[in-house]
């Protein structure tokens, strides 16, 4: 007979299941959830018992089966757009079995009522760490009573008459030093590295440097850490480091800020920090065009730096001024050569079907990604994240296609935007293009025998696109 598990403090999950998400299966690059890794090394450093329940390598069932085996105290679940579903079903059972049932991470701060109603006792906004510090006691003592949780700042709940009570917001971490690394040891982090060496060829762990991004683009969700940029200071990031090559030996690294290249300055600083310490960790991260400069740009370079994705989004100006992106078509076209004269390769997100879009800026989209040139490009339709201001300019054609607890705000669908089948042709037709002008622009007598077909897939994709255009969503 296994042992009951002890009674924690607090049990820390998410609703992240490698093994039965087809999707992220063909991927293969998951990380660890740092957020929850963040809480438990706070917590754990305030005297509180955390045990940590990583789903990533698990099955839905595990977690189900600990939820069930108790013996029950309470559970706090880090959701997201990805994991909402599970997320729920996972807290119906917890419910069920006595848990009390606390709810953190971008998406529940913004769907409230909806998490509460799906077996919550209390929903997080913000950062979490002090705000569970300061809640866990209140639970001890009076369980998720309205009268005691109405003195604890950070937190949704329903008063005894069932009304939506939204307390004051907690003042944000300002020293981000000051907080512990993340509690690695909580998790396989072996066989997150084992994963990625046996799909990839190489290892690779992520850390953040900074909380927040002060930028206002209206598609995007600031549900943790609001419209700040606190940064941590680079000798604090470098001891991370050193401690991550010296523990794991990971091939690469993941820097997972919002904006890696907020500040030329610290950028410098930190390659020195690094320096001191022999280290040069091959890495990822995302950039902003508007803040590429020639001396960020060699700064990521001497880091080690092999490849930085941009946010374009979109080639059309018009497009990105709606989207109060912030940057211009020539920045994104100058940030990529710049990353690109430093030999390091570019990644590009594009966005397509944000509101008003039309075949013009489709066609701008194209021309950028050819005269830009990225290594690799992504493409994504646009949905609207709720609490963001995209949402709110659409709200009133909004259209989930899916139950809210099954489905994820990836599946509204904007009543009058050109349909689906519009955007899988104006992907084909991107794609096609840009392999069409990289043949007509690379040497060798190879390439003469692909021109033709990619000439001919690209003007019927261009032909279907136009097709397609009176095509809305119903």
């Amino acid at each position: 007979m296994s042992a009951t598990p002890s009674r924690p403090d607090l049990l820390l999950t998410h609703g992240y299941f490698l093994a039965e998400d087809p999707k992220e299966q063909a991927i293969m690059k998951p990380y660890v959830p740092l957020g929850i890794l963040y809480l438990a090394a706070f917590l754990e450093r305030a005297g509180f018992s955390i045990e940590l329940y990583d789903t990533t390598f698990r099955r839905f069932a595990d977690l189900e089966a600990r939820l069930r085996e108790g013996p029950p105290s309470v559970v706090g679940f880090a959701a997201n757009l990805m994991t909402r579903a599970n997320v729920v079903r996972l807290a119906r059972v917890a419910k069920e079995a006595g848990w009390t049932v606390l709810f953190g991470g971008p998406e529940p701060p913004s769907w409230p009522e909806e998490y509460l109603a799906a077996g919550g006792d209390v929903v997080v906004e913000g950062e979490g760490e002090e705000t569970v510090a300061e809640l866990l006691p209140v639970l001890r003592a009076h369980g998720p009573d309205p009268a005691a949780l109405s003195k604890v700042n950070g937190i949704v709940f329903r008063d005894a008459a069932g009304t939506l009570v939204k307390t004051p917001p907690r003042t944000k971490v300002s020293d981000l030093d000051s907080l512990p690394w993340p509690a690695r040891g909580k998790v396989d982090i072996g066989r997150y590295l084992a994963t990625w060496r046996t799909a990839h060829g190489a290892g690779s762990l992520s850390l953040i440097t900074a909380r927040g991004c002060p930028f206002k683009c209206n598609w995007c969700s600031h549900g943790v850490y609001g419209y700040s940029h606190r940064r941590r200071s680079p000798s604090a990031v470098a001891d991370e480091v050193a401690h991550l090559v010296e523990t794991y030996h990971p091939e690469q690294l993941w820097y997972a800020d919002d904006v890696f290249n907020m500040k030329a300055s610290w950028l410098v600083e930190y390659a020195e920090e690094l320096e001191k310490r022999g280290l040069h960790v091959p890495f990822e991260c995302i950039c902003r065009a508007d803040r590429m400069t020639e001396e960020a740009a060699a700064a990521l370079a001497r880091l080690g730096a092999y490849r930085v994705w941009i946010g374009s989004e979109s080639g059309s100006q018009r497009i990105l001024d709606a989207m109060e992106r912030g940057v211009t078509v020539e920045q994104v076209k100058s940030s990529t050569a710049l990353l690109k004269k430093h030999g390091i390769e570019t990644g590009m997100f594009l966005m397509w079907g944000y509101e008003g879009e039309e075949i013009a800026d489709i066609e701008a989209t194209v021309s950028l990604v050819k005269d830009a040139a990225p290594d690799i490009f992504f493409t994504t339709l646009s949905y609207p994240i709720k609490g963001t201001k995209y949402f709110e300019k659409v709200a009133a054609r909004a259209v989930s296609t899916t139950e809210w607890a099954t489905g994820s705000d990836r599946d509204f669908a904007v009543k009058g935007r050109h349909s689906r089948r519009f955007y899988d042709q104006a992907t084909k037709y991107l794609k096609n293009s840009v392999e069409l002008h990289r043949l007509r622009s690379s040497d060798g007598a190879a390439r003469l025998a692909r021109i033709p077909r990619a000439f001919l897939l690209a003007r019927l994709a261009r032909m279907r696109l136009e097709r397609f255009s009176d095509e809305v969503e119903a």
